[in-house]
């Protein structure tokens, strides 16, 4: 199995920054791919960011997100960061990290077999 821990959630006035970072560990040499999603209340849990561990380490973007959020990681370390920045209350959610075991076009939650608990990210207005 694989574990993952997030950290870095918090509270941020609208146009502010905050930093996300999850760690994995257990049997981290199943991974393939780790991402990011986040889920408001009464909604369904929306993709955000993911990267992929092979080839030339793309990175994926929901179009809500792109262009305010950069995703990095490390994949010797297992460890994966979403920088966000010109938050706004809309990107209030809890934010989840999760990691794949099979390669693909990350997208959708279906892509993802291990998940984190969540971090708050709360946006004031």
């Amino acid at each position: 199995q694989v574990q993952l821990v997030e950290s870095g959630g918090g509270l941020v006035q609208a146009g502010g920054s905050l930093r996300l970072s999850c760690a994995a560990s257990g049997r981290t040499s199943r991974i393939r791919g780790m991402g990011w999603f986040r889920q408001a209340p009464g909604q369904e849990r929306e993709f955000v960011a993911a990267i992929r561990w092979w080839n030339d380490g793309r990175t994926y973007y929901s179009d809500s997100v792109k262009g305010r959020f950069t995703i990095s990681g490390d994949n010797f370390k297992n460890t994966v960061s979403l920088q966000m920045n010109s938050l706004n209350p809309e990107d209030t959610a809890v934010y989840y990290c999760a990691a794949a075991d099979s390669r693909s076009d990350y997208g959708s939650a279906r892509d993802f077999n291990y998940w984190g608990q969540g971090t708050q990210v709360t946006v004031s207005s």
